[in-house]
């Protein structure tokens, strides 16, 4: 029964014009809530628990993602729309506003369903190794945007009852406001497809930004950001379009590699340096490490100084092993026959120019772990053995006087 019909039917009974029209409309409209409650009802209690079982219990993974975002709920919403928008026309000369405002709530609705539908398919998408070289995040969040956009023009169009096509002629002059307004997203956009394509950053990419104290891993890139947790757990959010108008530091090459440089430089008193004695020499070739390398450099040495007729008592006429570096073939034998160094990279033992500080021996090598807490442990322990085995030779690490040297110098 219409509006027509319900209407003439309450004027027959004796019912005033205005109480059968306002009657008739509150009749039919309780009708289509209950049918909308009851229909509700079926779904989310009914059609929907059956539907979850049916997810959970099937070896499927992508429907189970589409559950956790809500999918299935959001069509669901849908069925009072279409409930709405059939029944329209039961209420004759307002069925067109009943009809538009059914149009807008389905718009809508199907807006939600769209945005949950991308962010399940994103989900999914994480599931696979590529994500992390090819995130789509940004790229979801632009269809997202246009979809809305045209979402928003049909319902302007639906509430104005004018075709949408019309409203569309006006694009042109809403580019540039939407331009203006979405500037950040446009670069964000732009410089997110320029990092992905160009394989720059990836999810879980250890980076440093140092302007924007950022230091740790990607945990996201989005259309117009780019999350770092850093390692003291916050979190940074950066432009994307930063990342490529700004430097950054990528560590993904040193993951990859399998090995973690250390590059660190102890200091030694210049003061301590000398030719070795005899007596050192013997030492010395008691030392596993650099048992070989005495020979051959005492013979080196040796051929080299009878070659030039050497007066024996000026050392400056020839030359002669130092302690300082036999020290550094120590250390560079110590570090080649090290257990948890990587033998396949550059290990090097140099001297760098020596300053105020004494003289800088750096150590130049790569562990064979990127582990954080192992590199350092590894690292650690070298230094403490190379710092403690210093003496030994004869030398002494510089290090500027401290209280307790005062206090040593008073009591002399």
């Amino acid at each position: 029964m219409d509006f027509t019909d319900l209407n003439g039917w309450l004027l027959k009974h004796d019912f005033a014009e205005k109480a059968a029209v306002y009657l008739a409309y509150t009749i039919l409209t309780l009708e289509l809530v209950l049918i909308c409650i009851i229909g509700d009802l079926v779904i989310k209690k009914l059609i929907l628990k059956l539907l979850k079982k049916i997810i959970l219990g099937n070896k499927f993974k992508w429907d189970n993602i589409m559950w956790e975002h809500k999918v299935f709920h959001r069509l669901a919403n849908l069925f009072p729309g279409i409930v709405v928008y059939i029944f329209a026309p039961m209420y004759g000369k307002t069925a067109g506003i009943i009809h538009r405002a059914a149009s807008v709530y389905l718009l809508v609705a199907v807006a939600f369903i769209f945005s949950s539908l991308l962010n399940a398919v994103d989900s999914i998408y994480r599931h696979y190794p590529i994500s992390n070289i090819r995130p789509i995040k940004g790229l979801l969040q632009v269809v997202k945007i246009v979809f809305y956009i045209i979402i928003g023009i049909v319902i302007v169009g639906t509430l104005m009852n004018q075709n949408p096509l019309i409203l569309l002629g006006g694009i042109g002059a809403f580019a540039a406001v939407f331009s203006f307004v979405f500037k950040d997203s446009i670069l964000g956009f732009i410089a997110g497809i320029q990092l992905t394509s160009n394989d720059l950053l990836r999810i879980g990419d250890w980076i440093e930004v140092p302007k924007a104290g950022a230091d740790g891993y990607v945990i996201d890139i989005t259309l117009n950001t780019v999350k770092v947790q850093n390692f003291d757990k916050t979190i940074v959010t950066l432009p994307a379009y930063t990342l490529v108008s700004d430097s950054f530091k990528n560590w993904r090459g040193m993951a990859e590699s399998g090995g973690r440089r250390i590059k660190r430089a102890i200091y030694i008193d210049l003061s301590s340096i000398c030719f070795c004695t005899p007596e050192m020499i013997e030492k010395f070739k008691k030392i596993n490490h650099i048992r070989e390398y005495m020979e051959n450099k005492i013979q080196e040495l040796d051929t080299y100084n009878k070659s030039i007729s050497m007066e024996e008592n000026l050392k400056i006429n020839g030359r002669h092993m130092t302690n300082i570096g036999t020290f550094r073939a120590y250390i560079q034998q110590y570090l080649n026959n090290h257990p948890k160094l990587q033998k396949q990279m550059t290990i090097m033992v140099r001297q760098l120019p020596p300053g105020e500080t004494g003289l800088p021996l750096e150590i130049y090598a790569f562990t064979n772990t990127t582990n954080w807490v192992e590199y350092e442990n590894i690292q650690s322990d070298i230094f403490d053995h190379i710092m403690s085995i210093a003496e030994e030779f004869g030398l002494r690490l510089f290090q500027n006087p401290t209280g307790h040297d005062m206090k040593q110098i008073s009591l002399k």
